[in-house]
């Protein structure tokens, strides 16, 4: 079962048709998105995590209709954009991290143990009790990483995680998407030499998918139309 398959999609944001003709039938564990600002991978991002609908064409995550069976992604996906402070509800850092497990209903025990041992994971177990918007840049990030990772999603969208962050950070976030730990990733990165550690790449231009394959062809693909300025605006 392929994990991505989209066929004819099209995405219409108010009058602007942000994608068009988006064709792409991809079952692999780790996979990179890269184009210009703009080329449409960010609302690519949000129509795998089920946040914007297609309208038109077929679509198919992890086998899963994301129209029809919404509640079913919603729960075997998470979502992770470049600014934690738009995924950080909870005064501490405990407490957001469990608050991504209420839909579960686990329990009290359930609960703690499931987000000690996220703590742990992430690095943040010394920050616990600590006021979570009063984190460093990086640890806000990771506490996103952690609220998501939580849940144990299937697959893990995340777009430009590592934005914001200094060198030390952003490899670290990065380790924490890429290492096999039962999930699937889709990232969207500007970070080429991120996109070459993923196992394919999606190059998006104009709104549409322009190369799909090894890492290192499309992204040499990518650099040639950057060269000859010949990229779709």
């Amino acid at each position: 079962m392929s994990g991505l398959l989209l066929t004819g999609v099209g995405v219409r944001l108010g009058d602007v048709d942000v994608l068009h003709d988006v064709d792409l039938d991809l079952d692999a564990r780790t996979v990179a998105v890269i184009g210009e600002n703009g080329s449409g991978k960010s609302t690519f991002a949000r129509l795998l995590g089920g946040l914007v609908p297609a309208s038109a064409g077929g679509v198919r995550i992890l086998g899963l209709d994301p129209a029809r069976q919404a509640g079913e992604l919603r729960r075997r996906t998470a979502v992770v954009f470049s600014n934690p402070d738009a995924q950080i509800i909870m005064p501490t850092v405990q407490e957001d991290v469990a608050f991504s497990l209420r839909p579960e209903r686990l329990g009290r025990e359930a609960t703690a143990s499931r987000v000690a041992e996220a703590l742990d994971r992430f690095g943040l177990t010394a920050l616990a009790d600590h006021p979570s918007h009063d984190l460093s840049g990086g640890q806000k990030q990771l506490l996103a990483l952690c609220g998501a990772f939580v849940r144990r999603p299937e697959l893990v969208v995340a777009d430009e995680p590592t934005a914001y962050l200094d060198a030390r950070n952003a490899r670290r976030v990065a380790d924490h998407l890429l290492e096999d730990a039962g999930h699937r990733l889709v990232l969207v990165t500007h970070d080429l030499s991120l996109a070459a550690r993923c196992d394919a790449a999606v190059l998006f231009a104009g709104g549409t998918i322009d190369a799909v394959g090894e890492p290192s062809e499309v992204v040499a693909a990518y650099e040639r139309l950057l060269a000859e300025g010949s990229l779709p605006c």
